[in-house]
């Protein structure tokens, strides 16, 4: 009786969170549509007014590229700006053969009139925080583009980021990620489908409610001196970007999202590089929500609503961890509702938080038309997606769950660099990237076990209850087992 009241008190616990974050997320939706209605209209810098035009220090963090760093150069090497007024660093911690192309390619840049750095750390110390600290103590720009080395901006970017900084107040402009090959795999569609999420809904709700946004980590420029005020680039969490950007707006500066400037990148066409992408994004949050909401709730100046929307932000990650709880308790929750007739009210209420897929349908509807466009046959294929990237992302709960737990609990571990691959369509190949890891990983067995159990879990729907079963939640636990076994199969062809 005991462990049946605590299953369900977990359990309930966990739902009421989950609804939480969905209302957060309703929130946001509504701001949206609030700034898609706005008409703001900022100062800028006057580009046809040589005097106007500031000096720009691009910055390209990279470690052990082989695969594209000749496409990150040739296409920076392309930014429309005055060359006066633009420096290029390449931060290169990079141990391998790569190291000694990009220094010839670096070369015959600058050979052609190209201001260009080849800037090379003996020791990787603080990583990417680290590389882009150095870089900065000879940067001459007033202004710090940071590009990744799979990023591909395009020529004008320049010309349509930083005449935003004209306001002195604004410490950060950020543009939206798109994806170079979103249509290669039905991985690289669930990726894309989560991301444009975020760079749509999210970031523009939040920087329409004066709430608090995130640098992330690429295409976007800081303004040196929001930097500096803010303490600089710091390598104690895998996140560093969500760190500053938090300092950042502790210390008042403003962030200007730029929905409509779309910075073209590549996925992850491998899911163990997608889950190496995807530990240090989620680790990095919850490292983040130790470091700073404390410092934040603490803060009189910032107001209720950011202060819960940060809440949400910075624990976004941790819905994987409620995720991963309610999927493993779904299925004693079948006996325990079978076993206690007369706990009836209480099941009801908790179906009643099935109103948070309702939530999240929408959201994510808002979010697909506007990359892909409205209309009957989309919305049809949306369904599909959507459902299929929510089994998918629960599929991914085990491996993110462990990093949020790493994260909040302060196990520190090394900024492992998400492998690139250079490849935009099936007819290419990416099993001879070097670095892949082969390991079949303790995380991986874990899912294949959750795959079973979850088929347990549909077995149990015609078994349980009155004579005909209890099919409530056989969608959910059918969810749960293509999620888990996709992930699990995946990862182990991801070893060929």
């Amino acid at each position: 009786m005991i462990l049946d009241i605590s299953i369900v008190i977990i359990y309930s616990v966990a739902l009421l969170l989950i609804f939480l974050y969905a209302l957060a997320q309703l929130n946001l939706f509504v701001n949206y549509l609030k700034a898609k209605k706005a008409n703001k209209t900022a100062p800028v810098f006057d580009f046809s007014n040589s005097e106007e035009i500031p000096f720009v220090t691009i910055q390209l963090p990279v470690y052990n590229e082989l695969y594209v760093m000749e496409r990150l150069l040739n296409n920076i090497a392309k930014i429309d700006y005055p060359s006066d007024k633009l420096e290029i660093q390449v931060l290169d911690d990079s141990t391998d053969e790569s190291f000694q192309k990009t220094a010839a390619h670096i070369e015959t840049l600058r050979a052609s009139g190209l201001d260009i750095l080849h800037i090379h750390r003996k020791e990787r110390i603080g990583f990417k925080a680290g590389a882009l600290k150095e870089g900065l103590k000879t940067a001459k720009g007033e202004f710090i583009a940071i590009f990744d080395a799979d990023f591909l901006p395009k020529k004008d970017w320049l010309q349509q980021t930083i005449p935003f900084f004209k306001d002195e107040k604004i410490g950060v402009v950020q543009t939206r990620w798109g994806h170079i090959n979103r249509d290669y795999s039905l991985l690289t569609k669930i990726q894309a489908f989560a991301l444009d999420f975020h760079f749509v809904l999210e970031q523009v709700g939040r920087n329409f409610g004066n709430h608090f946004i995130n640098f992330n980590g690429t295409a976007g420029v800081w303004r040196k001196s929001c930097i500096i005020d803010a303490g600089n680039w710091e390598g104690d969490t895998l996140t560093e970007d969500l760190d500053l950007s938090y300092r950042a707006q502790l210390k008042k500066w403003k962030f200007k999202y730029l929905e409509d400037v779309e910075t073209p990148a590549e996925l992850p066409v491998v899911i163990s590089a997608a889950k190496s992408q995807q530990f240090r994004w989620n680790k990095g949050a919850a490292e983040n929500f130790q470091k700073l909401y404390v410092k934040l709730l603490k803060d009189p100046s910032v107001s209720f609503k950011t202060k819960f929307h940060s809440f949400f932000h910075l624990l976004n990650s941790s819905m994987f961890l409620l995720i991963l709880t309610v999927a493993v308790l779904s299925v004693p929750m079948l006996y325990i509702k079978a076993a206690h007739p007369e706990w009836a009210v209480v099941f009801y209420i908790l179906a009643g938080f099935a109103f948070s897929t309702v939530i999240f349908f929408m959201c994510y509807w808002l979010t697909y038309s506007k990359i892909h466009g409205g209309g009957f046959k989309n919305f049809l294929k949306y369904i599909g997606m959507f459902f299929t990237f929510f089994s998918v992302a629960m599929g991914f709960s085990v491996h993110n769950s462990i990093a949020v737990l790493e994260g909040h609990f302060g196990k520190k571990s090394d900024f492992i660099r998400t492998p690139k691959f250079n490849i935009s369509t099936l007819k290419e190949s990416w099993k001879g990237n070097k670095y892949l890891t082969k390991n079949v990983s303790g995380n991986t067995i874990i899912e294949g076990i959750l795959m079973l159990y979850f088929a347990f879990g549909m077995y149990s729907a015609f078994v349980v209850g009155k004579e005909d079963g209890d099919f409530g939640l056989f969608p959910f636990h059918l969810m749960l087992f293509i999620g888990f076994g996709f992930v699990f199969f995946k990862s182990l062809l991801s070893r060929t």
